[in-house]
């Protein structure tokens, strides 16, 4: 085949010329001449690439030489049409250099995406690839299916005109992929704009269509057996609203037989592999090997794929595209029964000619039952058949192959009605209501097929190739036509191949298929008669054929190739026959499916659905030519006529969209990955249409240049005089003039010059001998001024050795001089230095011998001193031990006679009570006790008021006995001084005598006690030594492992502690940006929940009154303007915010359960000290047993009893509502759509809130109550103590001899006693806090014990590990300790904030309290004073300063946002205070706190940030609104922290400023929601400026000559000039950036933005800048040169310049910046050696492994003096870097936003310095 031959003048055919020849291995070879070829050679002498020489004969009579190669500079070309010699082995050359060494499976051919199968999943088709591509032109980018896709969704938005995608190929070529792509690009980039997710039910449909109609072939796993059609529907926004989907010819006779190594249907074999499921028992199925139909082909399993995961997908697409369960269960009964079908056991009988099946067959039972239908009439009319005549009908019996056959149509008609329905279903779930505006259609169709055997199929497919190949030439060759004659250049007829003869003898009148369709009318037609026809009508046809050995078979030459079909089959396939009697049963199905699938609806011809479904889409059609007409209804049914039929309609569709090529190559038929068969390939390029391409692009002007793109590409060639020239035009027709002498060879255009093919070959010839020429000119002149160089380096060198030598020999002579008399020096200072140190040496030893004297004396008088004092201690110790060894003995015999007594009481009591306790009186005793008990308490109070008035009367009794007691006692005392002074003497005598007896026994005992101390001391000091030896042993190791690990850590403590302060900062970035995305994505939410609102309220809204805006619009809490967790408070925020609002806020919720955990920490406090006092009460009752108060002791222990099991099981009703309010909250979040039942637990839950609220409330004064009952007690027990001691006793009181009066005695007397109870209760008070801090300090002990018992097992650990892990294991263990720590602090803060919270909020409710009775009685003064005044006095004030506070009216609310938020321009205030709008909005704030006005300050907090919200919302796309809103909420964020009162935010305030400080409310809360607000904001700005900055940047960065001259243009295909670049399109310079950016930088500034902020915008912008720029580097191989790696360091050279212009440079932008700067010193570093390629691995270290090799593969030289990357390197380079733990993303996150911080910024500015212009219409504000 001479597709794409080129005839080559001889004057290019020179020595060393490389040409293509023929091979029968490789298809085509590459040779190079040896010798110039001249004309009239009849031969050419070639070497191979193996340097085999070769004589190559050539036609001298057509003069035609082999194919020439194009030069390497177009090797790898991304478009084929982009080389110079355009043929087929350039195109396959270039295939496989860019399949084999790039692993690029994707190339253009003009207007066709060659795809070839890669047999391998490539990391090219994620999210981040899509959007690379979105928005791009198509020949900017690497080949791609997404830029195709692109393409067509670009045209369809611009010429509003419907598109198409044509996906052909081989079976096994990756169509059904490359549509899947497709698709999911187009549910990608044009989601639907509503919530019915319609591009996930197009994909979803995907899974279903592959499970139905795709199978395992020879060639393919998955191998589509039908053709379809996807209509993808769009708005007028262009966004997603439905689909429609046509199939064409299903292959049904592989339902029922498969070849060798195939399979049946996938559904099939995922439906036996999900069998053993429950829902699936009734199927009766069991695995695929044990049914007929699922057999045939032996292997019934696919390597690597597990059919029941896909069924287990199968069925979640089916519920996503709404197919309820029960259908889902009939569509797989309907494909059970198909297998079971196919295994009915047929008998033949012996006549031959009829046969029966056995009784009670199991596959047919199962059959009949799945399908709903009688299992007699099926079992008849299997082996029956009717036959009706005009006078009766017979029932006719079946031969056995006849029975088979109609089981087998059956089956076949079952399995297509089921598909057609699932189809049509599909397309119900995919249909919408809206009305659609365009579509875009992709077809997914089989290609061309030829096999050994071809049959019906085989025909219909190939005849569906014929009518799209005859399309595509077409179309082909009117965009060539167009481009001429846009061009305005001659046109000439191009002869390209005309399919048209070969379609008619298909279906032209008599054709092939109208011959078919006679036949079938026959009643005794046979394919044999039909072939025989054939034969008569076509044989005198250039395209029909009669094979040589066969009578049955015909061929017919295709465009692509030769086909020889069997006609056996042809007419029972095309008559598609079941029997009527059969379809009857299946319609009297039980089941409604069943019998809906056989409706009489369904039998109609398929094209009529096809039809509707036409007209659902809104599509109008006009016909090309007319359809043929339809003779009978017969001829209706036929499948041929179905198939032209449908094959026409979807021509019409294809001629009235733009159709869009993607041509999948199957590279090798053993599915290797990456493996290229050049035999495979060649056919499959001449079958696809890709060389026919070829050819029309040859025949014309395939090389295209624009006249700029020429004069900068062959500039070298042109001459000094020509470069005058101002009109670039001009110049270059002159060139070519003067360059290329045929005028044949080229044509200007009106924008562009048109070169026949090999001519631009030519001119890169002519410019690399210019090259050559002038490298030669350089290396000469260069390498003499080396030379010279050298020279005078030498002659340098020699006078300078010289001059070095004659200054050596004379500083030698200079130092010897001095040495000389540095020597005598030296000597002099030596001798004195020796006699003073001699002298030193004897005074030293004078002062050290006085010294040591004088010490031996003071130590003599030391130790005798020292003696004394120990023999004093021993005697005291010794008298002090024999005292309470006494006491002691005494002690424990008293304790053992009180145990025994005890005990036997113990005993005797608990005899009586066990008696007691069986009688029934101790049990009504007890009930009455229990019935009187409050009784008991009433009387308890009478008895003690009468007993107050007995013991005042025994006072004045006691009183009257004072005096008499007093002389008594006097008495008394002078008779004790006598007998003292008598008895003395003798008691002194007994003492001695005893001390001197107990001395001896303690001197026996210390004896015998240092003996045994002695043994042990001599043991321990032995063991001690020893213990001392290992120790020193050990200590010695360890200091030696010291040393060790402090050497080997010395070098890593300061690395380790960079790498955590990075981890630290980057967690913390991490959580930052967690946070900030949520934020982003909340404000998405509200977006799109106020646009859905928006959509269904149409018109004015009102907020309800009572309904905070704050919380509508924010999702923080606004109960109050501090976080106090009061139950009150959280009642009135659920009843103030709704129901609805409570749903969706929890804070209420938490806020109770911390209040309930509050009170139950309170009630266990309280039960502590109940069981206290009950304690102390059972002591007072045993001491006061004869007091006679027993009785009451009682009573106070039973009602305090009482009350605590009151309490207990109030707490437990506590904790049962709780758990009921949880239970509710966790139904409501199970039934967020059930209105009612929503409304309905929560009213439960208000209910028990206030029912809380209310019991709490009630026990706290019952707690109060039971406290103050239990102090009273106590107190009542400290009097009786205190005035039970003997008043009488008479003391040694100085004064006692004077006389007392008795009232004065009393009153003396009850001081006293309350003196007593004071000191007491003091004394019990210091004595529970001894014991608390001793038990503090124990726990301590305690704690510290426990980590010393930690340290010492670590360090025991420690030291059994390696010095490497010693050291890593302590800076784990510091880490741990300091987190520790840290959360201990934070506690401990979060408990100071609470508290302090707590206080304020007391603090504010008295202060309110005060407030309110100060103003009442100024009002009750003011009117009496009304009263009293009879006339009125004018009072003056007096000027006071402006405090710094705004006064305005709660009505003036609504006026000042919208003067000072809504409808303010940032223009307005040019020339003020930056911020102004946030100083006044907070002295507004200011006046409402001072006034403790908290509705005040709620409303025009939430207005303003409502406010902020709107205009944001309404100037989303105005950069200085967003920036102006951004400063001013940053600047009201830091006002209301400067002025908050935290002295943290108060360190750089002045006086006057802290004077400004908010008095009464915290404003916390508020502060986060301004925060997250500014975020949202921050997020809009960096929105807004990478829309301005992202059309620049590809033109600026990596496009525009910045350095003029440098870049090299090289040959461009025709996606260079695709239908989607616009004439005229900007392109954008490096200054149009810079301006950009200072204009960003501008108004960032002259608003008042805080510096740091501006610094991360930058730093943001600069990451844009790098993502998008390094993104399109990686996806154009025109972009990777050297060239483009110096225009992209200078650009970048240029950026940092303008960061350090404006101070920006600290912003961390060029770091973002680091991956592109090393991609472009990728570009222009050496890349041959393997030093090379270590240097490379060394520096690129901020780029992935997959980007360095993709940059290395995409590396394209400009000039043939640059070489190719070989795959050598790039494998070196994969092998170095494999180390690398890289992420396998290729592109960068364009849309990765980094976290925010907004630092604290406080002002200097005074609020009362502020100035408020007249402009902003304020005037109702006053100045307070």
């Amino acid at each position: 085949m001479n597709t794409g031959c080129n005839y080559v003048h001889s004057s290019i055919i020179w020595k060393y010329t490389r040409v293509w020849i023929p091979d029968p291995d490789e298809v085509w070879r590459s040779a190079e001449l040896t010798k110039d070829y001249k004309e009239g050679d009849e031969s050419l002498q070639l070497r191979l690439e193996d340097d085999t020489i070769l004589e190559y004969p050539i036609d001298v009579q057509s003069n035609q030489v082999p194919f020439l190669r194009n030069p390497d500079i177009l090797v790898g070309e991304n478009d084929l049409t982009a080389l110079s010699h355009l043929h087929e082995p350039a195109v396959l050359h270039n295939l496989k250099v860019r399949f084999l060494e790039s692993n690029h499976i994707y190339t253009y051919c003009g207007i066709v995406l060659v795809a070839i199968n890669p047999y391998e999943q490539l990391p090219i088709y994620g999210q981040d690839v899509i959007y690379a591509y979105s928005g791009q032109n198509m020949g900017d980018m690497d080949p791609h299916i997404f830029a195709v896709a692109e393409e067509a969704y670009k045209q369809m938005a611009r010429d509003e005109k419907n598109q198409s995608i044509i996906v052909s190929g081989e079976s096994g070529a990756g169509k059904t992929v490359s549509a899947k792509y497709a698709m999911r690009y187009f549910a990608t980039v044009g989601g639907s704009a509503s919530d019915t997710n319609i591009e996930e039910k197009v994909l979803a449909s995907s899974p279903i269509m592959e499970a139905i109609g795709n199978a395992k072939t020879t060639r393919n796993d998955n191998s589509s057996r039908f053709g379809k059609y996807i209509e993808i529907g769009f708005d007028k926004k262009y966004h997603i609203i439905g689909a429609n989907m046509r199939t064409y010819l299903l292959e049904k006779s592989r339902v029922v037989f498969q070849a060798d190594d195939e399979r049946n249907y996938h559904i099939f074999y995922q439906l036996c592999a999900a069998a053993s499921l429950p829902e699936f028992k009734e199927l009766a199925l069991t695995c695929a090997e044990d049914f007929f139909y699922t057999a045939h082909g032996g292997n019934t399993a696919i390597e690597g794929v597990d059919d029941a995961e896909d069924f287990e997908k199968t069925r979640q697409a089916l519920t996503l595209l709404g197919v309820r369960e029960s259908h889902q269960i009939s569509i797989f009964k309907i494909i059970a029964s198909i297998l079971h079908l196919g295994s009915v056991e047929i008998q033949a009988e012996r006549d031959g000619d009829s046969c029966s099946i056995p009784p009670q067959d199991e596959h047919l039972s199962n059959f009949c039952r799945l399908l709903g239908i009688e299992y007699s009439q099926m079992e008849h009319w299997l082996c029956h058949r009717k036959l009706v005549t005009t006078s009766e009908t017979y029932v006719k019996t079946m031969s056995l192959q006849q029975v088979v056959n109609a089981r087998d149509a059956l089956a076949k008609h079952i399995y297509a009605q089921l598909f057609s329905w699932i189809v049509e279903h599909i397309n119900k779930a995919l249909h919408t209501s809206l009305k659609q505006h365009s579509f875009i259609g992709v077809l997914d169709i089989y290609g061309f097929e030829t096999f050994e055997i071809n049959s019906f199929e085989q025909f219909c497919i190939n005849y569906a190739n014929e009518k799209l190949q005859q399309q595509f030439n077409s179309h082909v060759f009117k965009l060539e036509q167009e481009e001429y004659m846009k061009e305005q250049i001659p046109w000439t007829l191009i002869d390209f191949y005309d399919n048209q003869p070969c379609i008619d003898l298909i279906e032209a009148k008599l054709g092939i298929l109208d011959l078919l369709d006679e036949e079938c009318k026959v009643p005794k037609g046979t394919d044999q008669n039909w072939a025989q026809k054939l034969y008569e009508r076509h044989s005198s046809s250039q395209h029909f054929q009669k094979p040589r050995m066969s009578n049955t078979a015909f061929i017919v030459i295709h465009f692509a190739d030769k086909v020889e079909y069997l006609s056996d089959g042809f007419l029972e396939k095309n008559r598609d026959t079941v029997y009527e009697e059969q379809i009857n049963i299946l319609k009297a199905s039980k089941f409604p499916l069943v019998a809906d699938l056989f409706h009489d609806d369904k039998d109609s011809v398929p094209a009529t659905n096809t039809a509707k479904s036409r007209s659902s889409s809104k599509i109008n059609i006009r016909s090309s030519r007319p359809l043929m007409k339809v003779p009978n209804k017969e001829h209706k049914k036929s499948v041929g006529y179905q198939f032209r039929t449908s094959l026409n309609l979807l021509m019409e569709t294809l001629n009235a969209t733009t159709p869009h090529y993607v041509r999948c190559i199957k590279p090798n038929d053993e599915k290797l990955p990456f493996h290229f068969d050049p035999k495979r390939a060649v056919q499959q390029l001449r079958a696809c249409g890709v060389l026919e391409t070829i050819r029309i692009s040859a025949a014309g002007y395939p090389s295209r240049w624009t006249y700029h793109d020429f004069f900068n590409r062959y500039r070298v060639l042109m001459k000094k005089r020509e470069l005058t020239n101002t009109d670039k035009k001009n110049i270059c027709k002159s060139v070519l003039e003067s360059l290329l002498k045929d005028p044949d060879k080229f044509q200007f255009g009106r924008t562009k010059i048109f070169f026949r093919a090999g001519q631009v070959a030519y001119l890169e010839k002519l410019r690399a001998d210019k090259f050559r020429e002038a490298t030669i000119m350089i290396q000469k002149t260069v390498r003499g001024w080396l030379q010279r160089v050298k020279y005078r380096r030498l002659r340098t060198a020699t006078l300078s050795l010289q001059r070095f030598c004659r200054g050596y020999l004379a500083r030698r002579l200079a130092e010897h001089l001095r040495r000389t008399r540095a020597a005598i020096m030296f000597q002099k200072q030596f001798r004195m230095l020796k006699t003073r140190r001699a002298y030193l040496r004897v005074r030293r030893a004078a002062v050290i011998i006085q010294s040591f004297t004088r010490a031996m004396f003071v130590r003599r008088n030391y130790r005798q001193v020292l003696k004394e004092h120990k023999a004093t201690i021993i005697q005291k110790y010794a008298r002090g031990w024999m005292a309470r060894s006494r006491f002691q003995r005494q002690r424990d015999a008293a304790i053992v006679i009180q145990c025994a007594f005890r005990r036997l009481k113990a005993r005797q009591e608990l005899k009586s009570l066990k008696i007691e306790a069986r009688s029934a009186e101790h049990l009504k005793r007890l009930n009455v006790g229990m019935e009187n008990k409050v009784v008991q308490l009433q009387r308890k109070i009478d008895d003690q008021n009468k007993e107050f008035k007995t013991l005042s009367e025994q006072l004045s009794a006691v009183t009257s006995t004072h005096a008499m007691e007093v002389e008594k006692l006097k008495k008394e005392l002078a008779h004790y001084q006598q007998n003292q002074e008598a008895d003395t003497s003798l008691q002194l005598q007994e003492e001695v005598q005893s001390l001197r007896t107990e001395l001896q026994k303690a001197q026996s005992e210390r004896k015998i006690l240092e003996d045994a101390h002695n043994k042990e001391n001599g043991e321990l000091r032995k063991r001690v030594a020893d213990l001392e030896h290992e120790n020193a042993l050990l200590k010695d190791e360890k200091e030696y492992l010291n040393n060790q690990i402090l050497r080997q850590s010395e070098a890593e403590s300061s690395q380790s502690s960079v790498e955590e302060n990075l981890l630290m900062k980057k967690e913390l970035e991490e959580e930052r940006s967690r946070y900030q995305n949520l934020v982003k994505e909340y404000s998405q939410l509200e977006q799109r929940y106020e646009n859905l609102r928006d959509e269904q309220t149409p018109g004015h809204r009102k907020n309800p009154s009572n309904q905070s805006s704050l919380e509508s619009d924010s999702n923080y809490p606004s109960i109050s303007t501090s976080e106090i967790g009061d139950t009150e408070d959280a009642l009135q925020q659920v009843e103030e915010i709704g129901i609805e609002k409570a749903a969706m806020d929890m804070t209420v919720f938490l806020k109770l359960q911390k209040r309930v955990r509050e009170l139950e920490q309170e009630r266990k406090k309280l039960q502590v000290q109940l069981e206290k006092e009950q304690q102390d009460s059972k002591k007072v009752q045993v001491e006061h047993q004869n007091n006679g108060l027993d009785v009451d002791q009682d009573a106070d222990i039973a009602y305090n009893s009482l009350k605590r099991q009151e309490l207990e099981s109030e707490n437990k009703k506590l904790k049962n509502d709780l758990n009921e309010l949880r239970k509710a909250v966790a139904d409501q979040a199970m039934q967020d759509n059930a209105t009612h039942s929503s409304s309905d637990s929560y009213s439960l839950l208000l209910n028990q809130l206030k029912l809380a609220n209310e019991e709490l409330e009630v026990r706290k004064e019952e707690v109060l109550i039971l406290r103050t009952q239990i102090m009273n007690a106590d107190q009542r027990r400290l009097s009786g103590k205190n005035m039970e001691p003997n008043i009488n006793a008479r003391t040694s009181w100085p004064n006692s001899e004077k006389h007392v009066d008795q009232e004065d005695a009393i009153e003396a007397y009850h001081g006293v006693c309350q003196t007593n109870r004071l000191l007491e209760a003091q004394l019990q008070a210091q004595s529970l806090e001894h014991e608390e801090e001793v038990e503090h300090l124990k726990a301590e002990v305690e704690a510290l014990k426990e980590e010393m018992d930690k340290q010492q097992q670590t360090f025991c650990q420690t030291l059994l590990l390696s010095p490497e892990a010693q050291v890593e294991f302590g800076v784990q263990q510091e880490i741990s300790r300091l987190t520790n720590e840290n959360l201990d602090f934070k506690e401990l803060v979060e408990k100071l904030e609470k508290n302090e919270r707590k206080l304020k909020k007391q603090l504010k409710i008295y202060m309110k309290k005060v407030q309110d009775l100060e103003a009442a009685q100024a009002l009750a003064q003011s009117d009496r004073r009304h009263h009293e005044l009879t006339r009125q006095v004018t009072v003056q004030r007096k000027e006071k300063d402006f405090q710094g506070m705004l006064e305005y009216h709660k009505e003036d609310e609504a006026l000042l946002i919208r003067n000072l938020v809504t409808d303010l321009k940032p223009q307005m205030l040019s020339g003020t205070v930056p911020c102004l709008p946030a100083y006044i909005l907070y002295m507004c704030i200011r006046h409402a706190d001072y006034t403790n006005d908290d509705l005040k300050v709620h409303s025009l907090l939430s207005s303003t940030i409502n406010g902020i919200k709107k205009v944001l919302k309404k100037h989303n796309d105005d950069f200085e609104m967003t920036s102006f809103w951004l400063s001013n909420t940053c600047r009201f964020l830091h006002c209301l922290k400067q002025y908050s009162g935290d002295e943290g935010f108060m360190t750089q305030n002045t006086a006057k400023q802290n004077e400004h400080c908010l008095k009464n409310f915290d404003l916390t809360e508020y502060r986060q929601v301004l925060s997250d607000l500014s975020i949202q904001i921050y997020q809009q700005l960096i929105k807004i400026a990478e829309g301005l900055l992202q059309p620049m940047i590809v033109s600026a960065m990596l496009e525009n000559e910045s350095i003029q001259g440098l870049s090299g243009v090289r040959p461009t295909g025709y996606r260079k000039r695709s239908s989607s670049m616009v004439d005229g399109e900007n392109s954008y310079c490096l200054e149009a950036i810079i301006r950009q950016m200072n204009s960003f930088h501008t108004v960032l500034c002259d608003q008042g933005l805080d510096p740091e902020i501006i610094l991360q915008v930058f730093k943001q912008l600069f990451y844009m800048i790098n993502a998008v720029t390094l993104n399109n580097l990686l996806l154009r191989k025109d972009a990777c040169s050297w060239s483009t790696g110096m225009q992209l360091r200078y650009n970048i050279s240029q950026l940092e310049e303008w960061l350090r212009g404006k101070n920006l440079h600290q912003s961390g932008a060029v770091q973002t910046m680091e991956p592109l700067i090393q991609a472009a010193q990728l570009l222009q570093l050496k890349k041959k050696t393997h030093e090379d390629a270590e240097a490379i691995c060394s520096l690129c270290t901020s780029l992935t492994t997959q980007q360095i090799v993709k940059i290395l593969n995409l590396y394209t030289p400009l000039n043939e003096f640059e070489e190719r990357v070989t795959v050598s390197f790039i494998r070196t380079i994969q092998a170095q870097l494999q180390e690398r733990n890289d992420p396998q993303q290729l592109l960068l996150d364009s849309k990765h936003v980094f976290p925010v911080l907004f630092p604290f910024n406080p002002s200097s500015l005074t609020m009362d310095s502020i100035h408020i212009p007249a402009c902003l219409n304020l005037e109702f504000l006053n100045e307070v």
